[in-house]
């Protein structure tokens, strides 16, 4: 091809940027990429074969090879090096230009960029991909927001490149600003809590049950062929074949126990609070990340803080099948407490999104994809105005059911001392919500009585103030 044709632009040929070109380039459509690695630059081209792309190492022959208007994606690290990205491109594009942020950025940071953009009238998008290295070659989950006209003109080439469940793309335009970054930030909120959750399921098969490795690996596969069936499931079962390298014992054994993150979930935690929405599973997922990090003080406080000294027994075929429904109960609740924080969102930011949109994008491609997901589908095609899924026929006769369960899981950790935050959380949050009556009259009452911020009353409207004439030293 002549450096005149290329329909869309990559900027980062790391191995994400890599592989969505080549998804790109494989369903017809042709990319030129650009980095300021040389060694990328060199090995993508090499690499390319007759496919219709091509990289560069210089900003301006790379701009001068798109066709006008321009569409450039962008997968880069987020936060600065986005706005750095953006500079440099600034001087050499034109008005209708659509520039398209396929990373992990901040919502707040997107808003920024789309209304500093359109005074010079550039499009930009906040566009969501998830599914990793083998979704972005393969065909992964993409929440792109911002302009409906922006999204309807590379509507077909995300399409295409999207993966596929039913013959239905899994891509959708989930809202005006922001919106594609903020569900992609609620999607890896979900994520961290059901990790957390699999994990915590782990512990108990191997503090509780005593399961070897080849065990554990037959418990998740099963587990896979169940209800809860989903990649991080069938991705858990596998890891415990993975041998090691260097000692040649299995891989997961000799990782340390310490958890890193980006962000992403702390974000949906912060935003929460803001919204005033409760998510505690994906809170506590959060926060036992963190715990995780201070290893040290972990292991010297084993040393001094003890657990009850009492065995727990049981039987292993009991606990299995008790952790299945549990974790089918906490899946249920997870992503509940997402789909309601982005329903919140979508209010409060202005974004309309469709909640049946979403969840059927993350069908497939995405890290959350799970047999559960066709049934949230159903569940707001039924009623697109619902609450929260908890309420909804179908999650609602399951988590009456398996509720029992969970609570002996729980019993039996609690009784052990092994923690199992994520699980209690859920457990917690549908207590709550089906109860009618909460102690909070108390908090009420405590507020208004050190601080006069008044409460409300059963019997009237309105906010009051009590005078309490009991007397405290």
């Amino acid at each position: 091809m002549s450096d005149q044709q290329y329909e869309y632009g990559m900027i980062g040929l790391g191995t994400m940027g890599q592989n969505l070109v080549y998804n790109m380039a494989d369903n017809g459509f042709s990319v030129a990429g650009y980095d300021k690695d040389e060694k990328k630059v060199t090995g993508f081209n090499s690499e390319a074969g007759d496919k219709k792309v091509k990289a560069f190492s210089g900003l301006e022959p790379f701009l001068a090879s798109l066709k006008q208007p321009r569409i450039i994606l962008m997968l880069v690290p987020a936060g600065k090096i986005v706005d750095a990205v953006i500079n440099d491109l600034k001087p050499f594009l034109s008005k209708e230009d659509l520039l398209m942020d396929c990373g992990n950025s901040h919502f707040t940071d997107t808003d920024e960029r789309i209304k500093r953009l359109a005074d010079e009238g550039i499009h930009f998008m906040g566009t969501g991909v998830s599914g990793g290295e083998t979704g972005a070659r393969f065909g992964p989950s993409i929440m792109p927001g911002g302009s409906k006209d922006a999204y309807e003109k590379v509507a077909p080439m995300l399409r295409a490149i999207s993966a596929k469940v039913n013959n239905e793309s899994c891509v959708a335009y989930m809202g005006s600003g922001s919106a594609g970054h903020y569900v992609k930030m609620v999607h890896n909120g979900i994520e961290y809590a059901m990790m957390q959750m699999i994990s915590e399921t782990y512990h108990l098969l191997k503090q509780i049950g005593g399961l070897n490795n080849e065990e554990l690996r037959l418990v998740f596969e099963n587990y896979n062929q169940s209800a809860i069936r989903s990649y991080l499931i069938e991705i858990t079962a596998a890891i415990f074949t993975q041998k090691d390298d260097i000692t040649n014992n299995m891989l997961v054994d000799v990782i340390l126990d310490k958890a890193h993150q980006k962000g992403t979930g702390a974000w949906t935690s912060q935003d929460s609070m803001n919204l005033s929405v409760a998510i505690p599973g994906i809170d506590a997922a959060v926060s036992q990340r963190e715990l995780t990090t201070i290893k040290e003080q972990r292991t010297a406080a084993s040393a001094i803080l003890h657990a009850v000294k009492d065995k727990i027994a049981v039987e292993h075929s009991g606990l299995i099948t008790l952790l299945q429904d549990a974790m089918h109960f906490c899946m249920i609740t997870i992503y509940a407490q997402g789909m309601s924080l982005l329903k919140e969102a979508s209010a409060k930011y202005g974004y309309q999104t469709n909640m049946t949109d979403v969840s059927s994008i993350w069908r497939g491609g995405c890290i959350i994809r799970s047999a559960m997901l066709e049934d949230i589908t159903k569940a707001f095609t039924a009623n697109p105005s619902l609450d929260n899924l908890m309420v909804s026929k179908v999650f609602s006769e399951q988590l009456n059911t398996l509720q029992k369960h969970t609570r002996s899981v729980i019993t039996t950790a609690v009784s052990a001392g092994i923690p199992v935050p994520v699980m209690m959380a859920s457990l917690s949050y549908f207590d709550s919500y089906r109860s009618s009556w909460l102690p909070a009259n108390l908090i009420q009452a405590q507020r208004d009585f050190f601080g006069a911020h008044t409460y409300e009353r059963t019997d009237k409207a309105g906010s009051f103030h009590t005078e309490w004439n009991i007397k405290i030293n």
